[in-house]
């Protein structure tokens, strides 16, 4: 996950976010009161609910941010975030630490987790293959 998570206040402007968006090259911030988690904007909702609505730049976050944000808790098993993409069609998951917001967990790191697994499980194979080729030696035996 993403540690520490990109946020903007409740109180931020969209011309705000999307500036916090540029500065750390994200496509979403974390909109929070304090530590408490009001909603996640997007680059899309700039544009979509933003832009393409006639929004200007001093448009509040809070009306352009998604409020029905689904979470992770810290101590969930990663298994728990991929039933969640799959279930809720999301691409960003924030996660919590006892209600306070300590991370945001993306498509990209669960893509990423995925690689590293299968690395974990072709690493021993290979390995297999590679003894079992030297063990033959260069060249085919005849009949085998």
């Amino acid at each position: 996950m993403t540690t520490p998570p990109v946020t903007v206040s409740h109180r931020a402007t969209a011309a705000e976010a999307a500036a916090r968006m540029a500065e750390e090259a994200v496509g979403c911030v974390m909109v929070t009161d304090g530590d408490a988690l009001c909603g996640i904007l997007t680059d899309r909702d700039l544009v979509v609910r933003g832009l393409a609505d006639g929004a200007g730049p001093d448009e509040p976050v809070t009306s352009l941010m998604s409020t029905a944000v689904v979470t992770v808790s810290a101590s969930d098993e990663v298994d728990v975030a991929y039933r969640l993409y799959r279930r809720e069609d999301i691409r960003r998951l924030p996660v919590l630490d006892a209600g306070r917001l300590v991370g945001v967990l993306t498509v990209d790191d669960l893509f990423a987790d995925a690689l590293q697994r299968l690395a974990d499980l072709l690493g021993p194979v290979s390995w297999s293959a590679l003894r079992e080729q030297a063990d033959r030696g260069p060249y085919p035996r005849p009949g085998v």
